[in-house]
Order: structure tokens, then C-alpha cells, then sequence
């Protein structure tokens, strides 16, 4: 049964596999304004997992711990079943300028190898209850106009969408269930 954890480098080789796979649809290169994206590029490839994960966890303990300038604090979940990552989940504590427009208060990345199995879905829900232990009643989170899988995700977690602005559309999530 999948799970959310906390990184570690238990998984680097199966974190790294998934890396790739990003990489190999493209993510990481110099238009990827997402923390994935952030991460390959400042890292690289993983071809060597053991010591690249070392850089990983550094950066993830980094965002939580002591954000660069324009970030926020944010906390990284890896959706794992058993020894197999499927997925990533980054929960931002709070919203300045750019996430209300732009990134919100979720972010999350599906491996290529796992997608259209409901991962999404459910390693969203199990975050919500995360964001709502750190104070967010309603988590903003956005998604391109023309992501129709990521779209059915927010609103199967309960998103509304509020309005679009650019090429996103912004959605309101609870995080805890109605009263």
C-alpha cells in the first residue's frame, strides 16, 4: 500500500530511476520553474545515486529549514510503495507573491512509469491532512489550463477552482474534512 515518508537515501536508487525518467520527458531543463525541475538542474543526472541523494536530502532539509531568499519554508513528501518511489508531494508552509499566482501551496510530481494509477490522487489526499496540521484550512493549488489530469486530481480532493490567471488555473482545497 502506498505511503508518504520523508526522503531518504534508503530509496536513492529507485528515486534516481524515477529522475531519470523525468529527465527523459524533458523536465529539469531551463524552462522548468517547478522544484523538480530546480533540483535537476542543480544537481545534474543521477549517475551516481548513492552520493547524488547526499545532494537531494541537503536541498529538501534546506527548504524546510532554511529556505533560500524567494521560497518559502516547504516540506517534501516521497509517495513510496514499499522500496519503490512513485511519486513527490512539497507542502509550502505558507504563500508570498508568486505562489498565490502561480504554485500555490502544493506541488507534486507522478514517475512517468506510475501515472494514470490514481497515485496523484491519493498521495494529494494524504498530504491534505499534513497542511492542515500546520495551519492551512484551504491549501491553493494551481495547475496548467491545459492539464486535464491534474485538474481531475484537485477536484477530486474537493478543489474549487477560484479563477484563471495566465496559463494556471487556482483552485482552493480543504484539508480537513466538513464539520
Amino acid at each position: 500500500m502506498p505511503e508518504l515518508i520523508l526522503p531518504t537515501a534508503d530509496l536513492a536508487d529507485t528515486f534516481a530511476e524515477a529522475v531519470r525518467e523525468f529527465i527523459a520527458e524533458g523536465r529539469g531543463g531551463p524552462d522548468d520553474q517547478s522544484l523538480l525541475g530546480d533540483l535537476i538542474q542543480r544537481l545534474g543526472p543521477p549517475d551516481e545515486p548513492e552520493t547524488w541523494i547526499e545532494g537531494v536530502l541537503a536541498i529538501e532539509r534546506a527548504l524546510t529549514e532554511d529556505p533560500p531568499a524567494a521560497f518559502v519554508p516547504a516540506t517534501t513528501f516521497w509517495w513510496v510503495d514499499g522500496p519503490v518511489f512513485l511519486g513527490r508531494i512539497n507542502i509550502r508552509h505558507r504563500l508570498n507573491e508568486r505562489l498565490r499566482d502561480y504554485g500555490g501551496h502544493v506541488g507534486y510530481d507522478v514517475r512517468p512509469s506510475a501515472r494514470r494509477r490514481g497515485h496523484a490522487t491519493a498521495m494529494l489526499a494524504a498530504a491534505l491532512p499534513v497542511a492542515a496540521a500546520l495551519g492551512i484550512e484551504k491549501a491553493l493549488i494551481t495547475c496548467d489550463t491545459d492539464n486535464t489530469g491534474s485538474r481531475k486530481v484537485i477536484e477530486a480532493n474537493g478543489g474549487v477552482l477560484e479563477d484563471r490567471r495566465g496559463d494556471k488555473l487556482r483552485f482552493w482545497v480543504p484539508t480537513a474534512p466538513a464539520a
